[in-house]
């Protein structure tokens, strides 16, 4: 029994060591990234409290995995608060960027903070999820999503179908989509998917080539190996949520925000 537990230590320590491995050479991969990006990252005009996510976030070389050009034209789905959109608005100076949201307070309150930046005021706004007449059909170079897909898969409603079939109609042949999703691994329980916020990169995959994508890869930029999946109030227990207020909040500071795939898949040429 000690030889088993030993060994399962021992396996676990590897895998560990692996994903920091990964995460490092994904750094490394992507650093020869656009100036521009780096650029748009920089940017004076991004809040404070932005860039203190962008340790966790990744944000250029996730960009530059994704291989978004400044002159592309790019949906982001569900923007929220406008993290990306902040970044993305700056970076496609010469290209165009929709934000596919519903009308909420949330779009408004996004509507007004771009609009006041005459640098993101030309972000254009769609339905969600997105018809022929906000985004044209085969008129896309890049689909992006950021911590979305488990809230659709949640819904138990099929949401996330309809969601994936509109990013392929938008999509030029040949073109990207590309997923940053809160992590759960594979040998966990599924039913975690239900109410956890955490979503299997198979399950991620079932949904995008069930939609007629095929799958590029993947990179370990946004990995977390501190993230143990397993909190009794979900992803929303880490940062920036903490839903335990200032319960064990040093502890989940110190693990950061999650572990997250990061996935590209394409829409194929013919």
């Amino acid at each position: 029994m000690r030889n088993f537990i030993a060994a399962g230590m021992a396996l676990a320590l590897a895998g560990t060591a692996g994903s920091v491995a990964l995460a490092q050479a994904d750094h490394a991969g992507h650093a020869a990234h656009d100036p521009a990006l780096t650029k748009a990252v920089a940017d004076p005009g991004r809040s404070a409290a932005d860039k203190a996510r962008d340790q966790y976030r990744h944000p250029a070389e996730t960009l530059a995995f994704f291989g978004i050009k400044p002159t592309d034209t790019v949906v982001e789905l569900s923007p929220g608060g406008g993290w990306y959109t902040v970044i993305l608005g700056r970076y496609l100076d010469a290209g165009t960027l929709y934000a596919s949201a519903p009308p909420s307070a949330g779009r408004d309150a996004l509507q007004a903070r771009l609009a006041a930046d005459p640098v993101l005021a030309k972000v254009r706004f769609a339905g969600f999820p997105a018809g022929a007449d906000d985004v044209p059909d085969n008129s896309v170079d890049t689909v992006l999503t950021f911590r979305n897909i488990h809230n659709w898969v949640m819904g138990g409603k099929g949401a996330e179908k309809d969601v994936f079939a509109s990013a392929f109609r938008m999509l030029k042949p040949g073109g990207t989509l590309g997923i940053v999703e809160h992590r759960l691994p594979e040998e966990m329980d599924s039913a975690r998917e239900k109410s956890s916020g955490y979503l299997k990169v198979s399950t991620v995959r079932r949904v995008a080539e069930a939609a007629g994508f095929e799958y590029v890869g993947a990179s370990e930029v946004n990995a977390n190996p501190k993230d143990t999946h397993d909190y009794e109030n979900g992803v929303w227990t880490l940062p920036p949520t903490f839903r335990l207020g200032d319960t064990d909040r040093a502890k989940y500071a110190a693990i950061g925000e999650s572990d997250r795939m990061t996935l590209k898949f394409r829409k194929p040429a013919q």
